[in-house]
């Protein structure tokens, strides 16, 4: 990147955000401090108004802006990309708004990359493998709302297992998105812990006029790591499957906890996962019938007879 490409992007990445630090900057285009220092300097004698803060870094005067950023095309074909998959997964409330973001950002487009970007949007899809329950989620653009204003959330929220309604005041701290739905992350203040709502399951939401103090509560990428640390009794699953299977489980396997393949003959090969839940693996396992064996634990054989035998009672009526 030449030093006026690298100027132009500086200025951008500063208008992106309240404050950015020095460091910030050198990390993220790979310049030295001194470096930074003196783009910064070429830019405020350049007549752009950036106040530096001793210790906390660079700001724009408010006010400020760039004129209409020109998109390259490869920038416009990832912001395209973008557009799918937030139409397949997110709910009405952010698709109407990332609809209108994009005609904006059509509009400083050369005519060429016009084109280039009305051809490949017949040329790309996103399959969603369920069927959205429309009304039941168009609480995105809400939850956000409530996010960055740090506001608490009434919702009447469908819990799945137990088949029941309950009410709840929420302080929200992200959202996550994982095993094909968005999930709200926050304080419920009815259970007096950190608890994961799925959005789809809410049946009403209300952002509050009450604030909460967000310094309380972790952000949510602690939460998730904390998650993923704690700890919990793994067991390991050997097993052995028919290689004319087994291609087929290439992806979903990695729901399941898988951990390595190898191979044992040009017939079959032998997987190994990590699991919490042998019921639920085992259920899982039962979908390939006669091409998988189970070598251990020996509790997961004993599962699996268990779980064949209700089965056969079940059809035997």
């Amino acid at each position: 990147m030449n030093r006026i490409d690298r100027l132009h992007a500086i200025l951008t990445h500063l208008q992106s955000k309240r404050r950015v630090t020095a460091q910030e900057i050198a990390d993220r285009f790979n310049i030295s401090l001194r470096t930074v220092y003196r783009d910064v300097k070429a830019l405020d004698e350049s007549g752009v108004p950036v106040i530096g803060e001793a210790g906390t870094g660079y700001t724009i005067m408010e006010g400020y802006r760039l004129p209409p950023v020109m998109f390259s095309q490869q920038e416009a074909n990832a912001l395209l990309l973008g557009g799918k998959l937030a139409e397949k997964l997110t709910d009405g409330s952010v698709r109407k708004h990332f609809a209108e973001a994009l005609f904006k950002i059509k509009a400083v487009l050369r005519t060429t990359d016009k084109e280039n970007l009305d051809h490949l949007t017949n040329n790309i899809e996103v399959l969603r493998m369920r069927v959205p329950d429309e009304e039941a989620e168009s609480h995105l653009s809400a939850l956000q709302q409530a996010i960055v204003e740090k506001k608490a959330i009434f919702i009447r929220y469908h819990s799945g297992g137990k088949e029941e309604l309950s009410e709840r005041i929420v302080e929200p701290i992200g959202l996550w998105y994982y095993s094909m739905y968005w999930h709200l992350i926050g304080w419920c203040r009815l259970r007096k812990g950190y608890r994961d709502f799925r959005v789809s399951r809410i049946q009403r939401l209300q952002v509050k006029d009450e604030s909460f103090e967000a310094d309380k509560h972790p952000t949510l990428h602690s939460y998730i790591e904390k998650l993923r640390t704690e700890s919990r009794e793994m067991l390991e699953v050997v097993i052995t499957m028919n290689n004319d299977t087994a291609k087929y489980i290439k992806n979903s396997r990695y729901y399941y906890g898988f951990v390595k393949e190898e191979p044992v003959n040009d017939d079959c090969s032998r997987m190994i996962f990590m699991t919490e839940h042998l019921e639920y693996f085992g259920r899982w396992l039962l979908t390939y019938t006669n091409s998988v064996k189970v070598e251990s634990p020996q509790e997961l054989k004993d599962k699996m007879a268990s779980l064949t035998q209700e089965l056969h009672q079940h059809y035997l009526g």
